[in-house]
């Protein structure tokens, strides 16, 4: 199978595969699918301003005009020895899988194929074709997670020549993660605010960082952890009505419980109480959520936690095989914690 995990294609961009003539990135964070394509394209070595070494498509375009980019595949570079086709808005193009399908079986010798394109139904059209083609790789794109967030922080600051604190990183990542360029997009501004300083305080995220990702992704998982069904509800319809991915709320709500699990770890051993643990947590909990921490760690046991993640953990796996009900998938298995929750507040 020419595909590669959402881990591995960092890695696989870094030394690609001289073999592959045609590269599918996909995925809903359209930013980090632009910029993981605009990598792979660094990486052909060839002039990416010469419009005769670079034939830039859109995916509708190839599907009015059936054909085309056999066409072009098939076209004997005149100034250069091979060229790249960079198609950009791809979907469900019936006449661009076609294309990509005869490109398949019959590999260009003078084009490399580069495809960008949303978020593709496994098994279906053009995600199937480049799947099951041995001169053709997929590559999956989903929204940043904490890890990931890390490294586009790091990146910037390491080419500014700047530091940043722990708790200025810590409010930062809170506001990111919804759309690669978007994210870097922030840090930039951020960093050219700072412009003059070694280090970014948390002083600077406050006057600074807009929130990326949404205001209602945030609300989402607190009115979870509070277990406020009504609050959960307008929060979380809020994030998917304005094009937010449940997916992010998925694991935002999963990152906190997490966190939240080895904190109560802490108070079962040790005999503390949920202050002095919250308290002394590392990283540290933001001020202004200590008292939400505190709380959630009093109401839940281990084992009530426990059942939660797998909970959370089942409904990531069900919406990345059924992506067209992601949004009816993660609302469930939510508001079965956000009743949990207020179930457990009344005892």
């Amino acid at each position: 199978m020419a595909q590669k995990k959402a881990f591995e294609v960092d890695s696989w961009l870094a030394r690609p595969d001289q073999r592959i003539s045609i590269v599918l990135l996909y995925g809903p964070d359209r930013g980090l699918v632009a910029e993981r394509a605009k990598a792979f394209a660094e990486k052909t070595g060839l002039p990416l301003d010469d419009p005769f070494s670079v034939v830039r498509l859109d995916g509708s375009e190839v599907d009015r005009d059936e054909g085309r980019l056999l066409d072009e595949a098939r076209t004997v570079p005149m100034f250069s020895d091979r060229r790249l086709l960079w198609v950009r808005n791809a979907s469900g193009q019936k006449a661009l899988a076609d294309d990509v399908k005869a490109l398949t079986a019959e590999p260009p010798r003078d084009a490399i194929i580069l495809i960008e394109a949303g978020d593709l139904k496994k098994g279906v059209g053009l995600r199937a074709v480049v799947e099951a083609a041995d001169n053709a790789m997929a590559l999956p794109c989903y929204a940043d997670e904490a890890r990931d967030i890390d490294a586009v922080i790091d990146d910037e600051l390491r080419k500014a020549g700047m530091s940043m604190t722990l708790e200025a990183r810590q409010a930062l990542r809170r506001n990111l993660g919804g759309d690669r360029l978007a994210s870097r997009g922030e840090i930039e501004k951020l960093i050219l605010y700072a412009h003059g300083q070694k280090e970014i305080g948390l002083e600077d995220i406050r006057a600074m960082s807009g929130d990326v990702s949404g205001a209602s992704f945030d609300d989402a998982v607190d009115a979870l952890l509070e277990g406020k069904v009504g609050d959960f509800d307008t929060a979380f319809t809020r994030h998917c009505q304005s094009g937010g991915q449940p997916f992010l709320v998925l694991s935002s709500a999963m990152r906190q419980l997490q966190a939240i699990q080895a904190m109560r770890g802490q108070m079962d051993s040790a005999g503390r109480n949920a202050a002095s643990v919250v308290a002394a947590a590392r990283p540290p909990v933001f001020f202004s959520r200590r008292k939400l921490v505190e709380k959630a760690l009093e109401r839940w046991s281990s084992e009530a936690l426990g059942r939660a993640l797998t909970r959370l953990q089942t409904a990531v796996l069900q919406t990345r095989r059924r992506p067209d009900l992601s949004v009816a998938l993660a609302r469930q298995a939510l508001l079965g914690i956000v009743v949990e929750s207020s179930r457990l507040a009344q005892r």
